[in-house]
Formats: structure tokens, C-alpha cells, sequence
């Protein structure tokens, strides 16, 4: 099974993890690294390498992080980068999580950073704009 670590600025990362599992259950092999204030990217670094260290890896790891480009992604990026078996998604999201968390146990790495793209995007919408949309498709 795929290892997943959360990373994110402040708890984000322990909150939303706790709002997933409240949907799908308890999960398995699934770190939280939260970025604090007075941390530095070093922290970050070291966080995620205990992180991998205790997790089941040999699948691989995907790590999801709230920002492209933020501090949590960037210190993900430096592990990341060198493996075949990690990728980064940013844009981190419940829709995208629960879709993870539901196919990570028979994914690949690439499949399963598609599975959180395709979902994260499907997730976001906007009341008026899905009534209007579904009222046209009833037409």
C-alpha cells in the first residue's frame, strides 16, 4: 500500500486528515507534518524523513501538500525528486483524499497522483453554476 504524508502550513494536515477518516475510517500508513510558525524548511525536511522512516514505503509515497511552491512542498520536493516511487500533489483537498485513501491499496505511484489530480478538481464547485448545469442537461 502507497504511503501517504500530509504536509501542510499550521495542523491543516492533522485537521483534515481527521475529517477524512471521519468519512472513510481510520486509515493506515498515513503521516501529518505540519509547517509552524518559528519552523524552518530544515524542519520540514527532518519531519519528513522520520516520517519515512516509520511508514511502510516500499510501494512508494505520495506526499499532499496545501500549496505548489509553499515550504511543504519544497521540502518534499528535495526527497522526492531523486525517486521513482514518490510524487507530490499540492492543492491538497477532502475530495482528493478520500479518492486517494480508496485507491491506493492496488495503485502505482502514477495512478495514484492521477487519481488525486483528476478528483482534487473534481471536488471544487459551485452551487449555482452545477443548478444551472443541471437544469440544462435535464432540457
Amino acid at each position: 500500500m502507497i504511503a501517504i504524508i500530509l504536509g501542510t502550513h499550521g495542523k491543516f494536515s492533522v485537521e483534515i486528515l481527521k475529517s477524512a477518516e471521519m468519512i472513510f475510517g481510520e486509515q493506515e500508513n498515513v503521516a501529518t507534518i505540519t509547517f509552524l510558525p518559528g519552523e524552518n524548511p530544515d524542519d520540514l525536511t527532518t519531519k519528513y524523513e522520520d516520517a519515512i522512516k516509520i511508514l511502510s514505503c516500499e510501494a512508494g509515497v505520495l506526499f499532499m501538500v496545501d500549496l505548489f511552491g509553499g515550504s511543504p512542498f519544497n521540502a518534499a520536493s528535495r526527497i522526492a525528486v531523486n525517486s521513482e516511487k514518490m510524487d507530490i500533489v499540492s492543492g491538497l483537498n477532502i475530495p482528493m483524499l478520500l479518492e486517494v485513501f480508496a485507491a491506493r491499496e492496488n495503485s502505482t505511484i502514477e495512478d495514484l497522483t492521477q487519481v488525486a489530480l483528476s478528483n482534487g478538481h473534481l471536488g471544487i464547485k459551485a452551487l449555482k453554476e452545477t443548478l444551472k448545469n443541471s437544469i440544462e442537461e435535464e432540457l
